[in-house]
């Protein structure tokens, strides 16, 4: 749910109730195989380059993006399997933490989405015509807080039972007013709206990744496996900073935490990136559009693909949503079960929630102008 339709949802309840630049990397091109069309890909790096701090090299290769047959958790949506070619790039090993976010902000001076106001001109844009202006008093800057619930809910499709809107949370004050991120440096900064990381992104001179690049990282090269280790769920505790427990009442927190974890808690992927699943989703830079896959499969494989052309999601029509990965620290088996490569959220360009954050990339073009941070 966006930023725009929690303070609406807010409101209605209320009424109710009254150090290299990279310029010399290069990458070696091979053909894939002709059963991929003669399909050149950026498979591995050449020459003596120096990786930049806290980064990896993806080599390029191909795998089938969406669920796999063993899967029994996965949703309409992860489907249908289709083939997919990606060129190699380097990938953060661990998500954007606390401690980069403050520095990005303190040599921009930025303000995230969710520390500005709210302007209820561009808010009646995502609302249906004829919406009441909500009252000033809560159209007031904050994001979206997770709070668990006292009994157990029979209905988990209706998330309003445990999310809140907060006025006054946002990446400095995750919980609200009161909160902080001192001694939390290296845990992912969260409550990230779309524009946030963009503008991350543009002063590091990297990108987002696509959710094809950021699939095919998070298998590590197991294409066939449920999991970003294998096909055993039994594994999970010790892989992944997940919701473990009744959801959303009760977390045992096994895996040693309830919310956010530091980054690298948990053992890395066969690519060496961490947190690959749960801990906080992450931002790409597809559309989502839940009809995409479908007219994918019809397009053999297809090399970097950029995702749908336009957004759809017909249980959210007026929002423009971008596609996140990785699941977060509320994912449960009865719930979302997210912590598997192949699934996907939709979340409007507004919204920043406490399990929210993301992992930049660098492509070829912005390796010869990159900034190293």
């Amino acid at each position: 749910m966006s930023r725009i339709a929690h303070v609406y949802f807010l409101s209605i309840l209320i009424v109710l109730s009254a150090s290299c630049r990279n310029n010399t990397q290069k990458g070696e091109v091979q053909k894939i195989g002709s059963q991929n069309y003669g399909l050149e890909l950026t498979t591995r790096l050449t020459d003596c380059i120096i990786i930049p701090d806290g980064m990896v090299w993806i080599p390029g290769g191909e795998f089938h993006h969406g669920v796999v047959a063993a899967d029994t958790m996965a949703m309409n949506h992860e489907r249908p399997q289709h083939k997919v070619a990606v060129d190699g790039f380097l990938m953060d090993t661990h998500e954007v933490t606390n401690a980069q976010f403050a520095k990005f902000v303190d040599e921009t001076g930025y303000v995230t989405v969710a520390e500005r106001a709210i302007d209820w001109e561009d808010m009646k844009q995502q609302v249906p015509p004829g919406t009441p202006k909500p009252y000033d008093s809560i159209l007031q800057q904050g994001s979206l807080v997770f709070k668990k619930t006292q009994s157990s809910v029979p209905n988990l499709f209706d998330y309003s039972q445990w999310w809140v809107w907060k006025i006054g949370a946002n990446w400095r004050h995750p919980q609200g007013p009161g909160s902080t991120i001192d001694g939390k440096g290296d845990h992912p900064v969260v409550h990230i709206a779309y524009e946030d990381a963009l503008a991350y992104c543009k002063w590091s001179g990297r990108k987002l990744p696509t959710e094809a690049e950021w699939e095919y990282a998070a298998r590590g090269g197991i294409d066939s496996a449920v999991f970003i280790w294998d096909t055993e769920r039994d594994s999970l505790s010790q892989m992944a900073n997940t919701w473990e427990g009744e959801f959303p009442v009760y977390n045992s927190k096994h895996n040693g935490y309830e919310r956010t974890a530091p980054v690298m808690s948990y053992p890395p992927n066969n690519f060496g990136l961490f947190d690959m699943a749960g801990n906080v989703w992450e931002w790409t830079t597809d559309w989502y559009n839940t009809g995409y896959y479908s007219k994918a499969k019809d397009g053999g494989t297809i090399k970097n693909p950029k995702g749908a052309s336009n957004p759809y999601n017909p249980r959210n029509p007026l929002s423009r949503e971008k596609v996140l990965k990785g699941g977060s620290f509320l994912c449960s088996d009865s719930y979302c079960a997210s912590y598997r490569p192949s699934a996907r959220m939709g979340t409007s360009l507004d919204s920043g929630m406490e399990h929210l954050g993301f992992r930049t990339v660098m492509g070829r073009e912005e390796h010869n102008n990159s900034k190293l941070r």
